[in-house]
Formats: structure tokens, C-alpha cells, sequence
């Protein structure tokens, strides 16, 4: 990163807030006649956004498909709201990055690479390998990153406040800084942070730089305190950084940089409006057709390696073998979406998902039960309709930043549901005292907790609920974004 340690931009914005993420707030299709049909995303950072009260304040994201790439070029600088689209109010700067480079960047760096270190998913003795390959990604991944901190100064007023989101953009806070030394810039990890010993499989260089990228911001924060402390053990051990771990201060390079922890919640009234609306009772309709009266066990995740899917079909299977009362008196609800299919390891886990799922039917199924209602296709209605009908919520990640599901099962089921939880989700720190936590790892005492759940009394269950809602949205994401902006601002 020395190589912009001494340039300076001499242009100025006029946009006093940003926030910079891989993705942005909307994305386009490309239709047969050559135009662009715009859709708008949602999500936390969507909602947080929308909090803002100025109508100066930039986003600043990555062109992910071939359409997007158009839209951008289409636009000035890439700004799409000046190029003819309607993006409901907001000003958005798509980066057109080269595709080569964006996927090295975000397949190669950020999804192999650092994703896999901070859930500690590696398979040891045969990955990572950090040969000439790897070095072409790490050289795009510090382009990728470079781009965003060139648009960020380009946009930014004076003293702007710029807010960094996610692994994706490690490195943007430090480059962003030598820029733009005026600025007041936050990084945001969405993720867990790896512990020291783990982290440090990374080449020594690699490791060090995404800390002092990172270390660029004037406050870096997390979801849990826990994913602090592990970044500020790795700054410590890596760095030879000066932690205080009270304070919550990492200090390095003359520099000292605040962390901090902000426990992004679900959003309620989002969440009890849209599933009580008609698609959602209609497919609501068609669960309870399938599930009789039966009882019910829930999740709904990407089919993502750190979810832990395998092993939560496992506790199930295990669930009907050791306790064959309930045979043909539960229904498992699992919808697993597709994730990162163009990373082999998550076709693979997909593809192992469907495979054990109609082992267990082919098992225990008859001509009047399926034990097991498999989809692995997206449908935000079908899933919320899942959660409405939800006895027990299964969250058993290997390893989470929060996971959202555990917050949002017991805000929208209609009679009350016990919340299965390991005790790797960040969400564990704030519902552990009402969930039935579990070590992830553990199929048995997996399956022990779905009993345990399942044979809950009603008037437990539906009093853990109202106070697993409580705490679940006690920092809605409009709230958890204004926390951080005021706290980078003091």
C-alpha cells in the first residue's frame, strides 16, 4: 500500500456521508431489446440507509454482473442517478471494475480466502495453498479495493464520514485514508474475526496488510465483542499493536484506532407486515396442508459451508432413529438457498444437502408423512411463511458474525417457537439465556436440544419467544447504522 503513500487527491465531492459495499442497493437485468430493468435490494444496509436524512449521501458499489457494468457506463462516473435511472432518491456510484479483476478479487481473495480464515473452514491438510495463483488475486484484490477508495475520495466532502462495509473492502480504509487524510472513516466486519492462530495461516504480508487496512479507520467495529477482541488479539500478535482491551483501542503506526460493537437487530415492523401479507398466507396455506398437525422444526439458510446444514439433517436423522415417538408426529422444514455456485466446495455441499435429505425420506418416509420438506430454490414469502408455522428454529452454524435468522424465527411465529442455537452465532451473545444452545459439532446433543425443544410447555415456549423478540430487535437496522455514524463522528 506504500505505492499511495504519497498521492493526494485534489478532488472534492460534495457528499458529506458514504457508504461503500461489494453490493449495492440496486441491480439490473438485461432484456432482449437492450434496455436495463433496475431492482431494488434489501437487507440491513438497504434499511440502514434509508435512515439518513440527507439527500447528499453517496453509496458507493461494485458492478457485479454484465448488465450492472452497462448501467455504469451508461452513467458519469458511474453515478446512477445521473444517468437516467431511478434509484428511489438515493445517489449510487456503481464501480465498473474490470471482471477479471473483480473475480480474482471476490472469488479468489474474499470468498476463498478470507471468508474461509474467519469461519475456519479450511480443510488443513489440503488447503489453503498461497502459490503465484493467490498472488494474482491478492494483486487484484488490492485494485478492487483501490477503486473503491479512489470513488470514496472523489465523492466525499470535506470531512466526510465514510463508512466501509465487510471483508470485501479490508484494505479500502488505510488507501482511503492516504487520499483523503480529512475524512472520518469507519469499517464495518459482518463477519466473525478469526483468532490468532488461525488468522495467521495467512502469508505474513497478506495478514498484516488486511490488519492495517482495516487499522486505516478511525473506528472499526463488529457485530459481537467477542469478533473485536479476536481482531484486536490478531492486530497484537501480528502487528505488535498496543491493545487496550477495556477501552476497546488498537493502537498502531502513530494511530489509534476505536472499536467498536453494534449488534445489528431484526427489523420488526418490516418483518409483522410482510408476513401477514396474501403471497405469504398463501404459502403458509400450502405448509399447513403438508404438515397436518404435526409439530414443526424450521430453518432457512443459504447453502452456505458455515451454515452447518449437513450436520443440523444429521441431529434430525438421529432425532427419528433414537426417539422413534416421533415418527410421523414432526415435520423438518429445511430451505437451503443457493450460494456462491460458482465456487466448486458450494456445489459440492449443495449437492451433499439434497443428498442426505432424501436419505432420511427414502428412511422414515411413508405414503402419509414426509419427514422432511426439502427446497433448495429462493422465496423470501415461502420462508416467512416457514417461520410463522415454527415450533423449533434450528440455527447451528459452525461459525456466524449474528446470523439473523435466530432474531427474525421468533419475531413472525404465530404460536411461539424455541430457538435450537449454537454457541458460534454471534446472535448466541445476546440469546443465549432463552435459546437451547448447542456445540454445532455435536450431532447428538443436536438432536437431544430438538427433543428438548420440541417437548417444551407451551407457556415456556411462548414466554422465551416474547423475550427472544425483545432482544432480537432491540437495535433495528435503521438504529444499528445511525449508532455507528454518530459514534464515528464523537
Amino acid at each position: 500500500m506504500a505505492d499511495l503513500a504519497t498521492e493526494r487527491s485534489n478532488l472534492t465531492g460534495a457528499a458529506p456521508i458514504l457508504v461503500a459495499s461489494n453490493r449495492g442497493p440496486v441491480s439490473f437485468t438485461a432484456e432482449d431489446d437492450g434496455s436495463l430493468t433496475l431492482r431494488r435490494g434489501g437487507g440491513g444496509l438497504v434499511s440502514g440507509l434509508s435512515a439518513i436524512d440527507d439527500p447528499s449521501a453517496v453509496w458507493v458499489c461494485a458492478a457485479l454482473s454484465e448488465a450492472d457494468r452497462t448501467a455504469a457506463r451508461r452513467s458519469p462516473d458511474g453515478r446512477l442517478d445521473l444517468g437516467g435511472f431511478e434509484v428511489g432518491g438515493q445517489l449510487v456510484r456503481m464501480l465498473d471494475i474490470d471482471p477479471g479483476t473483480f473475480t480474482r478479487a471476490y472469488n479468489g481473495v474474499a470468498n476463498s480466502t478470507l471468508w474461509f480464515v474467519h469461519h475456519l473452514l479450511y480443510e488443513t491438510p489440503v488447503a489453503p495453498v498461497f502459490d503465484d495463483r493467490f498472488r494474482r488475486e491478492w494483486d487484484s484484490y488490492r485494485a478492487y479495493n483501490t477503486a473503491f477508495a479512489e470513488a470514496l475520495a472523489a465523492e466525499a466532502a470535506p470531512g466526510a464520514a465514510v463508512l466501509i462495509q465487510d471483508y470485501h473492502l479490508s484494505l479500502a480504509p488505510d488507501l482511503l485514508r492516504r487520499l483523503r487524510p480529512d475524512l472520518r472513516i469507519g469499517h464495518f466486519s459482518h463477519t466473525p474475526w478469526a483468532p490468532p492462530e488461525y488468522y495467521r495461516m495467512l502469508p505474513d504480508d497478506v495478514a498484516a496488510d488486511v490488519l492495517t487496512g482495516i487499522l486505516g479507520a478511525d473506528r472499526a467495529a463488529f457485530l459481537t465483542r467477542r469478533w473485536a477482541l479476536a481482531f484486536a488479539d490478531c492486530c497484537e500478535a501480528v502487528l505488535g499493536a498496543e491493545v487496550d482491551r477495556a477501552a476497546l483501542t488498537v493502537r498502531h503506526g502513530g494511530r489509534t484506532t476505536r472499536l467498536g460493537v453494534h449488534a445489528l437487530g431484526a427489523d420488526a415492523d418490516f418483518l409483522r407486515d410482510r408476513s401477514h401479507q396474501p403471497d405469504v398466507d398463501a404459502r403458509l396455506a400450502t405448509l399447513r396442508e403438508a404438515v397436518g398437525d404435526r409439530r414443526t422444526i424450521v430453518r432457512v439458510d443459504r447453502t452456505e459451508l458455515s451454515k452447518n446444514i449437513v450436520r443440523g439433517l444429521l441431529a434430525y436423522r438421529h432425532l427419528l432413529r433414537s426417539r422413534p415417538e416421533w415418527q410421523d408426529r414432526v415435520v423438518h422444514i429445511a430451505f437451503a438457498y443457493p450460494s456462491r455456485h460458482d465456487l466448486p466446495e458450494y456445489r459440492e455441499y449443495t449437492a451433499a444437502v439434497q443428498r442426505i435429505a432424501h436419505e432420511i425420506n427414502d428412511e422414515f418416509g411413508t405414503p402419509d408423512w414426509q419427514p422432511l420438506i426439502l427446497h433448495v430454490n429462493d422465496d423470501f414469502p415461502r420462508s416467512l411463511a416457514a417461520y410463522r408455522l415454527a415450533d423449533v428454529a434450528l440455527v447451528n452454524p459452525i461459525r456466524d458474525g449474528m446470523n439473523l435468522v435466530a432474531k427474525e424465527v421468533p419475531v413472525v411465529s404465530d404460536a411461539g417457537c424455541a430457538l435450537v442455537l449454537s454457541r458460534e452465532a454471534g446472535a448466541y451473545a445476546e440469546l443465549a439465556e432463552d435459546a437451547i444452545t448447542v456445540n454445532p459439532y455435536d450431532v447428538i446433543a443436536t438432536a437431544e436440544a430438538l427433543h428438548q425443544a420440541l417437548t417444551m410447555p407451551a407457556a415456556e415456549r411462548a414466554d422465551r419467544t416474547k423475550r427472544l423478540a425483545a432482544a432480537s430487535t432491540a437495535l433495528p437496522p435503521q438504529q444499528w447504522f445511525l449508532d455507528q455514524l454518530a459514534a464515528l463522528r464523537e
